[in-house]
């Protein structure tokens, strides 16, 4: 296997041809090892950060992306339609560390086809690879119970999740702090917090906080 962004070796046509877009060099050359163990998956391309996965699932086409949720400081979500308009035929399949439901429901609702965990990654991921290429779609299956128990009904679209952390912004906590009272990483609470953002079309904590009070998510926990 060819070490960086570039694996040279021409795939047959009927090869799958896959990027892996992950910040961490030691999970892309983990993945990539897994995937080209496989006699019909190829790895074309190995990137670490979301513009250079724009970029390089635009050019090179490949049947799927597995695209880190989290690259570097910002959230890869939002770039998923993006992505999808320039490689329309590419799959995208996130690999997160996130085990949250909200995650797995705003990437698959953003044009994702299958959502894998890093900690159960090896197997299922070529499992899930081949099941979204097929046509169909892949939710690690511990997930997937939990979102498909998860009811609508939060306001603004909201995840459960994010209702928590918008109540939380509401009443004053810092991001360390509302991560310590809901035993999350900062990172999450953070990609959370971008979530509700873009979900909500507010630009300022006043106008998150204003949305919590009119919807009555500001109450002390």
């Amino acid at each position: 296997m060819a070490m960086g962004e570039n694996h040279p070796a021409e795939p047959s046509s009927e090869t799958m041809t896959v990027i892996i877009a992950d910040d961490h060099e030691i999970v892309r050359d983990g993945v990539a090892l897994i995937l080209d163990a496989e006699p019909d998956i190829e790895v074309v391309a190995e990137v670490g950060d979301i513009e250079s996965a724009k970029r390089r699932t635009a050019g090179l086409k490949p049947t799927v992306l597995v695209l880190d949720l989290s690259l570097g400081d910002e959230s890869s979500i939002p770039a998923i339609p993006e992505i999808l308009k320039r490689a329309p035929e590419t799959r995208i399949v996130a690999l997160t560390m996130h085990d949250d439901p909200s995650f797995a429901r705003e990437a698959l609702n953003m044009g994702a086809s299958g959502f894998v965990i890093k900690d159960a990654a090896g197997r299922e991921l070529v499992d899930a690879i081949r099941q979204v290429v097929d046509g169909g779609s892949y939710v690690h299956p511990a997930l997937g119970a939990r979102l498909a128990s998860v009811q609508d009904g939060p306001p603004g679209g909201l995840t459960s999740r994010e209702t928590e952390v918008l109540g939380l912004i509401a009443l004053g906590y810092t991001n360390p702090e509302i991560a310590e009272r809901l035993v999350l990483s900062v990172r999450t609470i953070e990609t959370h917090r971008a979530s509700i953002q873009r979900k909500l079309g507010a630009t300022s904590r006043s106008e998150l906080v204003r949305f919590a009070i009119e919807n009555g998510l500001a109450a002390k926990p």
